[in-house]
């Protein structure tokens, strides 16, 4: 039975500084020996243990010798709902296998046969930035490209009150004006607009050498972006903002990347964002036609179960999440996920207050930039007005140290359209929503079984027999035994070998001992649903035959192992 008095629900009342994270996963793994180990990946930039949880029943069989999936948050130091929902699905995992209710009966077939690696934290120095100042950044602490500061705007929070919101500057040039219909609001100044009050928007901050008359924003100090600073497609700085001097540069995507090429059972991954409520596939920088068909038919299907849980829509990032038309992006997780390791990587960006206002269709990048209307402003406003009252803050005269007469104001950003309230129905909603969308996920991984293993006597002799072992391996799971068609078109993986150690008193006679039966194709092959279709092969399947010759009251024992649908073992007597 399991353990009750876990309540996996409190990991949301907050969001956890480095500190508390690494004491609750602790406890967890204290609390939980023979369903969850805690390691240390690697460090980081300023030395914090990146922690990855290894979740399964180790009673039966280790995480190595089971299909296994993988799910990461903030890459991204602001996206915390991503790390939150990370935890969450942690700590209801261990909490609730072993009960006995069928509405978690998916939990313990998951942790019986299959495992999770759980990495809450990728840039854990960027989120304790987030968490314990006011300042926002990308990814990493670590500055780059230059580690001086430069002339220019730098952001601070003036006015003490814990947040870096914006200021509003008045100056006749100004390309913004106050919105007529509420007066919070700022609106883009037409283009032959004339003859009104107009302002400059800038975060709220100091100035670096001003010189009384030029306002200079500098590229952020801590420029990484870690999500484009992986292997595949890797470009410099040049073309690429945030890549990194090279490829894996930096210790938190070299120690994921070393985890991986270590654990070639991962067959799927996710990876938490926020915000604009989408689920993400690859390619970054290459349309839809450079898949195989195969796994461009399973990416759009595994969108379609995301929507189901979370109803969030799914999209191609290089269709429908480009920052600019005539740009592509470069270096990201999912992209080498799937191009280097044959893996069938998702982001999904958590978190979305423009749907919650009643926006439904929308440009995901646009939206932000460029096509945004008053009315979805004021939309936006009375939804949080509502809902999340105090996160934005009235323009407010302030005497700022160089500019003089300002105001100060706007969003707590971080806690209303990058993620929602720690505690908030909100998180709890998306996270549960999402969790059961990852454990869908890892449910379609192949999964090897030896259901017949059967023992034949062919001939008697003097003091032995001689028998014909028979073993018929199978695919149980939804995803053939090398998940993607780019894994095979990469060569990645060794084929499915099934193995026969005779116990001591048994002679093997033909057959080699150890048999490559190539792969199994799972049930993700046979989609047709004509009424009309004759069948399918048997492809799931394969029989391997030995002869022995034994002793009385002897064993074999069969083993058959995939990379990426296990290791499975039985033994038999004679």
């Amino acid at each position: 039975m399991a353990e009750t008095g876990l309540d996996p629900q409190k990991y949301l009342d907050k969001y956890y500084t480095y500190d508390e994270l690494t004491a609750a996963l602790e406890q967890l793994a204290e609390k939980y020996p023979h369903l969850a180990k805690l390691e240390s990946i690697g460090k980081s930039y300023e030395g914090r243990e990146l922690w990855v949880m290894t979740i399964t029943n180790f009673a039966t069989g280790p995480a190595e010798e089971k299909p296994a999936y993988w799910i990461d948050a903030n890459i991204h130091s602001a996206e915390i709902t991503g790390g939150a929902t990370a935890l969450y699905t942690i700590a209801y995992l261990l909490a609730n296998y072993g009960q006995d209710d069928p509405k978690l009966a998916q939990v313990n077939r998951l942790l019986d046969s299959r495992a999770f690696y759980i990495e809450p934290r990728h840039t854990p120095d960027g989120v304790e930035r987030v968490l314990t100042t006011p300042r926002r950044l990308r990814s990493s602490t670590r500055p780059y490209p230059a580690d001086d500061d430069k002339d220019g705007l730098y952001p601070d929070d003036l006015d003490g009150d814990g947040v870096i919101r914006q200021m509003r500057v008045q100056d006749p040039n100004g390309d913004w004006k106050v919105s007529n219909q509420d007066p919070r609001l700022m609106r883009k100044r037409l283009p032959d607009e004339d003859g009104g009050v107009y302002y400059r928007l800038y975060t709220e901050g100091q100035l670096r050498n001003f010189d009384g008359y030029n306002i200079k924003v500098p590229a952020p100090k801590e420029g990484l972006d870690l999500n484009r600073n992986y292997g595949h497609d890797w470009q410099p700085d040049n073309a690429q903002l945030g890549a990194g001097p090279y490829p894996l540069s930096e210790p938190e995507t070299r120690a994921v990347t070393e985890f991986w090429v270590k654990h070639r059972n991962i067959c799927g991954s996710q990876s938490y964002h926020t915000f604009a409520g989408v689920i993400l596939r690859p390619y970054s920088a290459l349309s839809d036609d450079a898949f195989p068909k195969e796994d461009l038919e399973f990416y759009k299907l595994m969108g379609k179960r995301g929507t189901a849980f979370s109803g969030y829509p799914d999209a191609s990032i290089f269709h429908g999440f480009r920052y600019d038309p005539k740009t592509v992006l470069h270096g990201a997780f999912l992209d080498w996920a799937y191009e280097h390791q044959g893996v069938f990587a998702i982001s999904t960006e958590l978190w979305d207050i423009i749907k919650l206002s009643g926006i439904e269709k929308r440009d995901f990048i646009d939206f932000m930039s460029r096509d945004r209307s008053e009315e979805d402003d004021l939309k936006i406003f009375r939804w949080a007005d509502e809902n999340i009252p105090g996160l934005f803050m009235n323009w407010t005269a302030f005497d700022h140290p160089q500019l003089g007469a300002v105001e100060i104001g706007g969003w707590d950003f971080v806690y209303s359209w990058q993620n929602p309230p720690p505690g908030s129905k909100w998180l709890r909603e998306l996270a549960q929503a999402n969790m059961e969308y990852s454990f869908a996920c890892a449910g379609m991984s192949p999964c090897l079984t030896l259901p017949t293993l059967t023992a034949e006597k062919v001939a008697d002799e003097s003091d032995k027999a001689v028998y014909k072992i028979t073993a018929v391996v199978e695919n149980s799971g939804y995803l053939p035994t090398y998940v993607s068609k780019k894994a095979l078109e990469r060569k990645i993986l060794k084929p499915l070998s099934v193995e026969i150690e005779p116990g001591a008193g048994v002679e093997l006679i033909s057959g080699l001992k150890k048999q490559e039966v190539g792969h199994l194709e799972g049930r993700s092959n046979k989609g047709s649903i004509s009424p009309f279709q004759v069948g399918f092969s048997s492809d799931y399947r394969s029989k391997v035959e030995w002869v022995v010759r034994a002793a009385p009251a002897t064993t074999v024992t069969v083993t058959a192992n995939s990379e990426r649908g296990g290791k499975v073992r039985q033994q038999i007597g004679l």
